[in-house]
Formats: structure tokens, C-alpha cells, sequence
């Protein structure tokens, strides 16, 4: 991955509750990171000395849509262009799950169409994520 082509994106529900926003990109970002481990970079140190894990070398916008529009750009990434991008989808089913057996046994015993997404994170080539998610506002 050549990070200065590439483009990593959050899109969270608008309307959810600043706790669930909170979660719902905590858990975006850790499994963003776990499958881009080269967008993290190397531990640094203060002027003391102390040490400071590295962070993200790329900036991560954080959109906003509504649920239904996160499910309809969900569904886009379907489409040829976009087979190449890591998606990361976070559901109202995984949110509401007391372990990941649960949330396994669960998933695997609902529809897609089901499914009410709370956020989705979306990395890959810079031009194919602005196709997608240019024209979304920041969530402030």
C-alpha cells in the first residue's frame, strides 16, 4: 500500500448518540488498523524520553450520512470499481451482541437486508474512496 495514494474514511450514522459514535468508531478503527498495520507508524519519543506508540500516518476523516445512505454506499461497494477497497461495516446486531460468539452465531442466522449499519470504514486508492464518500459532510 502506498500510503500517499491511499485514503482511509469513516462514515458513522448522524443520528446516533455520541456514546455509540464513540464506539462505533473505536471499533472501525481497530479493525481498520489490524488489516493496514503499515498506516500505523513507529513508537516516538517525547523531549524526556518517555515513549509514545505510534499513531496513524494517514488522517482519517470522520462523515456523516443516515443509516439509509450508509446502507446504500455499502451496497455500491459491490460494484466492480470498488472490489479492490477494505470495508469495515459495523451493524446494529454487532452493537447489541454481549460477546463475538454471539455476535457470530447471530450474523450468521440474519439477512443482510436486516441489517441497519451504524458505520462503515472504507480504505484504499484516494480517487475510488472520493467517488464514494467526496460529497459527504465531516460529522461535527
Amino acid at each position: 500500500m502506498a500510503l500517499q495514494n491511499e485514503k482511509c474514511v469513516l462514515v458513522l450514522d448522524e443520528h446516533l448518540p455520541l456514546g455509540l459514535v464513540v464506539n462505533t468508531a473505536a471499533i472501525l478503527g481497530i479493525t481498520i488498523g489490524k488489516e493496514h498495520p503499515q498506516m500505523v507508524g513507529a513508537s516516538v519519543r517525547d523531549q524526556t524520553g518517555s515513549t509514545h506508540m505510534g499513531i496513524t500516518t494517514l488522517p482519517i476523516p470522520i462523515l456523516k450520512s443516515s443509516a439509509e445512505g450508509i446502507k446504500g454506499l455499502r451496497e455500491k461497494l459491490f460494484e466492480p470499481e470498488f472490489q479492490g477497497l477494505t470495508v469495515v461495516d459495523f451493524s446494529d446486531l454487532a452493537q447489541g451482541c454481549g460477546s463475538y460468539d454471539d455476535f457470530t452465531e447471530k450474523m450468521a442466522e440474519s439477512p443482510e437486508e436486516r441489517l441497519t449499519y451504524l458505520g462503515v470504514a472504507i480504505c484504499g486508492p484516494r480517487k475510488a474512496v472520493n467517488r464514494l464518500t467526496g460529497s459527504l459532510p465531516l460529522l461535527r
